[in-house]
């Protein structure tokens, strides 16, 4: 059902700090910051060959990333998204199977412009999990 890995999802605090130590540390490229407001979030995306790395900084203090920052102050992984080819035969395939979708349910518009969806992390080892259409 799930195609490749998509990304991996950082929580930070200042993204520009954060994007400062990719580009210096380990020589990549960071797109410039964009401003999810739907999702409470401000991402980047940095490209490797086989994926994709997003840091994530609140935007706003009800942001969930600014939840998880409450809980890990120094950041960290929060989540990783899968690709799939039918976002809505995904998730009824997933909820028939005891997942839990967040939210609504539906899919919102994610920041590469495709629907997506989020899984509860208590059904995926404590995993975060984002599907996106692909």
């Amino acid at each position: 059902m799930i195609g490749r890995l998509n990304h991996v999802a950082i929580a930070v605090r200042d993204i520009a700090t954060a994007s400062e130590v990719y580009r210096k540390t380990l020589g990549v490229d960071v797109s410039p910051p964009e401003a999810l407001e739907e999702h409470g979030v401000t991402v980047v995306f940095i490209t490797l060959p086989n994926t994709k790395i997003e840091l994530l900084e609140p935007l706003g203090g009800e942001s969930p990333i600014a939840r998880f920052l409450e809980k890990n102050p120094d950041g960290g992984i929060h989540h990783i998204c899968y690709e799939v080819d039918d976002i809505a035969a995904s998730r009824d395939r997933l909820v028939n199977s005891g997942a839990r979708v967040l939210g609504s349910g539906e899919p919102k518009i994610g920041a590469h412009g495709k629907p997506v969806l989020f899984l509860h992390p208590k059904d995926f080892n404590g995993t975060l999990i984002e599907l996106e259409q692909a």
